[in-house]
């Protein structure tokens, strides 16, 4: 990933002053590229200017607060809507499916339509 880079992290920030690393990874997502070899580059970056921190700004579902965990990343904003999905966190994805069968099962009567 660090290709797609024309000058590399390391001569971007020298380290010698308080800074947040805000890298939209939610928008590198949205191009097809995983963010997650770029944010990790950043986070082993910023190890070395112990002044900074990361931030993964504009992640785009529940899966990316866990990512930028296990990565180190310091700091990632996030959206109602994604922080509200946290109570599916380890939630029995049978009970699930069932949920969304029932669910678009109610759209459909609810649009007129019998099944």
């Amino acid at each position: 990933m660090a290709e797609l880079i024309d000058t590399p992290s390391q001569e971007i920030y020298s380290g010698s002053m308080v800074a947040i690393l805000s890298i939209f990874a939610g928008r590198i997502a949205d191009t097809g590229f995983d963010p997650v070899p770029l944010m990790l580059e950043a986070v082993e970056i910023a190890k070395s200017k112990p002044l900074s921190e990361v931030l993964w700004a504009s992640p785009r579902e529940l899966l990316n607060i866990f990512q930028a965990d296990e990565i180190g990343c310091q700091v990632i904003t996030v959206t109602n809507d994604i922080l509200k999905k946290l109570e599916l966190v380890d939630y029995d994805l049978s009970s699930y499916s069932l949920d969304t069968v029932k669910m678009f099962y109610n759209d459909a009567l609810s649009a007129g339509y019998t099944i």
